[in-house]
């Protein structure tokens, strides 16, 4: 009975610790100081050997401007037994915050002093100078310890502040000497050196940088200072100068290298830096032996050449693609040629027949799982655009139901739900829409929540769905990338159905494809008249991010796109496109971007 008591008495004692504990952090961080200093000195009676809740304690008292309660507080603590010499830097500054910049100063070099007791000490000094922004400080700090202690090494942290000092040349070399001697990872340097460049080539921080760079690969011809001028070279949109680097990389390395040039092939076409990628590719096509890399990179050079092909050309791509067939056939390893093929045929040649064919002769081979429900998918999409619809609902389903727990799954899901839109089913595919809403990918949630409240809003306004109708064809005639068509469709809807819910959703579609179409001012009037009129609805945020890129990329007005990233940055912080909102304003700025 007594050790039951015992142990209810240990577990209130327990929850009420931690529940003091909870509010003293709450009441600091909503600047309530106060009320947090009656908890935090009540912790600290409790718990005297807590750093934690003592430092807390000192920064309410120091908040409150007590300063000689603070300084009580301190020179008890550090009359007791063997305290950590941290604390005579906590007693210094506050002294410092009260302008005796003498008395600090004595603390100060009091728990310097400390470090010759014990060298270990000298993190933690360090450390705490660092917080106070005291930098000289801990660097002496730092450098005091690994005199004593050479196995100690503190080159990173004094790095930093090397930066935090504004002595960047300092800073990049001693990064740099870490990186040389093994003592940080490349990726951990990398991660530091970005936030002192730009995208700007002519930078000063970034000049400092490749002149470094170029200075230690004289002195000492080693790969590394070409695998950080070429990370560099990509920051900075070089991605020819990258490549170069990239180049002596692999002559001096092998084959291995060549992931490295591949990964620079796929940064610079994301980048829309074409030509550069057409070499890099080509590069890795000519000096490959792997033929599954050689594929993947043929397969690259005909998506840069599908970007703006021509009849002629395309006939020309469909030759590349049988000789491709020809050379690689029907092969486990290969299920990327056969999709690529057939989506082409698909939407760039419209012969969906022998694209099921060559989808339905893949799924004849031994495939596992995920190979099969790739091909799936693909030969739904292909029957979508043919319009055989059950039968692609019906490889969607099976796609579900085998990876329901995967973001493949999900994405089939996904597709189940916007066949039936297209069929008109619109119950059934707000059914599938609603349990997408919670999809682990944010794309595929943000795409089922639009949709779903294009069925919900157009549903109750309009009992026939005649509007809803309309869209779905116009919707589906864009897929098919009858453009022209679609865009027909939703100004039947924009000038029959004005005033309806669906007039922003038409808008907003029907800008997408007058971009596509190179219509950019109609494309542009569209969207202003959604921010315009519909500034406080749902597709608010869509429309000024596509302003806002259209300026940026398009119109070449950035000053324009600035103000339409800005209302997302303020008005539209749970928008699906804040992220990304803030990163093009940033660069737009001229801020280095991490």
């Amino acid at each position: 009975m007594r050790l039951a008591i015992l142990f209810l008495c240990l577990i209130f004692s327990f929850h009420c610790a931690a529940q003091e504990d909870f509010l003293a952090k709450q009441y600091f961080n909503n600047g309530e100081f106060k009320k947090a200093v009656v908890f935090y000195k009540n912790l600290t009676d409790k718990n005297p050997r807590r750093t934690d809740y003592a430092e807390g304690l000192i920064a309410c008292y120091q908040q409150l401007e007590m300063y000689e309660e603070a300084e009580s507080f301190l020179l008890n603590k550090i009359a007791s037994r063997n305290p950590y010499p941290t604390i005579y830097i906590e007693l210094g500054y506050n002294y410092l915050l009260q302008e005796e910049t003498e008395k600090a100063k004595e603390y100060y070099e009091i728990a310097l002093s400390k470090i010759e007791e014990n060298p270990n000490f000298g993190y933690g000094i360090g450390f705490r100078f660092q917080r106070y922004a005291l930098l000289d400080y801990a660097l002496r700090a730092y450098s005091k310890a690994m005199e004593l202690n050479p196995e100690l090494d503190y080159n990173f942290q004094m790095a930093r502040i090397y930066g935090e000092q504004g002595d960047i040349e300092r800073m990049y070399d001693s990064y740099l000497e870490l990186i040389a001697a093994g003592k940080a990872t490349q990726t951990n340097v990398l991660r530091n050196l970005d936030n002192f460049i730009t995208s700007d080539p002519e930078n000063p921080n970034n000049l400092k940088l490749k002149k470094i760079l170029l200075q230690k690969a004289q002195k000492n011809p080693d790969l590394l200072w070409n695998e950080i001028l070429s990370w560099l070279f990509v920051q900075q949109k070089q991605y020819n100068s990258a490549f170069n680097q990239e180049k002596a990389i692999y002559k001096r390395s092998g084959a291995f290298s060549l992931q490295r040039m591949i990964s620079l092939g796929d940064i610079a076409l994301e980048d829309n830096a074409t030509d550069d990628a057409k070499a890099i590719i080509t590069y890795v096509d000519k000096n490959s032996n792997d033929p599954v890399i050689k594929l993947n990179a043929r397969l690259n050079l005909i998506d840069i050449e599908l970007l703006n092909a021509s009849e002629k050309q395309l006939d020309e791509v469909e030759k590349k693609f049988e000789s491709l067939m020809e050379e690689y056939g029907y092969e486990n390893q290969t299920l990327q040629l056969q999709i690529a093929y057939s989506s082409f045929l698909t939407f760039k040649k419209g012969k969906p027949r022998e694209a099921v064919a060559i989808l339905k002769k893949c799924l004849e081979l031994p495939l596992e799982r995920f190979s099969k429900a790739y091909v799936k998918l693909a030969l739904g999409d292909i029957l979508v655009f043919d319009q055989k619809f059950n039968e692609a609902l019906i490889n969607f389903s099976q796609v579900q139901k085998s990876l329901k727990n995967d973001v493949l799954g999900q994405d089939a899901r996904f597709k189940v739900a916007q066949t039936s839109f297209y069929k008109g089913d619109f119950d059934w595919a707000f059914t599938q829409l609603k349990v997408l809403r919670g999809s682990t990918s944010q794309l595929i949630a943000n795409d089922a929540m639009q949709l779903s409240l294009l069925i919900s809003d157009n549903s109750l306004e309009d009992s026939t769905q005649t509007a809803l109708k309309k869209y779905a064809r116009a919707d589906l005639l864009a897929y098919q990338q009858n453009t022209r068509e679609a865009i027909e469709v939703l100004d039947d809807i924009l000038i029959n159905h004005k005033g309806e819910k669906i007039e922003d959703e038409a808008l907003l579609k029907q800008g997408e494809l007058l971009e596509l179409i190179k219509d950019y001012e109609a494309a542009e009037f569209n969207y202003l008249k959604i921010v315009e009129f519909y500034g406080n609805d749902i597709l608010a945020d869509d429309a000024h991010f596509a302003l806002a890129e259209l300026y940026r990329n398009i119109l070449n007005e950035p000053e324009k796109a600035k103000e339409h990233y800005e209302k997302i940055i303020y008005n539209y912080q749970d928008s699906y496109y804040f992220p990304q909102a803030r990163k093009n304003f940033r660069i737009l700025r001229g801020d280095s971007i991490n």
